[in-house]
């Protein structure tokens, strides 16, 4: 098992996970994180911390999308190890559906 982090995050990107995770496995696109899953220890000490309820187990129902995603990204983002301010806006957006479709980016955040 390992944690994912799903659509809630997109637009958010809430960092507050990054602070305890205490092997520094979180990559940052430029509108959300993911989480490394080849890096991930399965402690879960990151879960309760996201504002936006983003990060779920991988066991879950529907997580194999993200797994994925983490995967095919996780060689290309830049680590980030450190809290840094939500996107403006994030609490406007931080339950609104299909945010994936609307929002997801490619591209590289700046890491830290």
């Amino acid at each position: 098992m390992t944690y994912v982090v799903t659509e809630a995050c997109i637009n958010c990107k809430y960092t507050d996970c990054v602070e305890v995770c205490p092997v520094d496995c979180f990559y940052e696109g430029e509108n959300m994180l993911i989480i490394n899953p080849s890096e991930c220890i399965d402690c879960g000490v990151c879960e309760p911390e996201c504002p936006a309820e983003a990060i779920l187990p991988d066991t879950e129902d529907g997580m194999e999308r993200w797994a994925d995603l983490a995967e095919k990204y996780a060689d290309d983002w830049p680590n980030i190890t450190e809290q840094t301010d939500p996107m403006p806006g994030a609490d406007d957006v931080i339950s609104e559906g299909d945010k994936f479709s609307k929002y997801f980016s490619e591209k590289p955040g700046e890491g830290t």
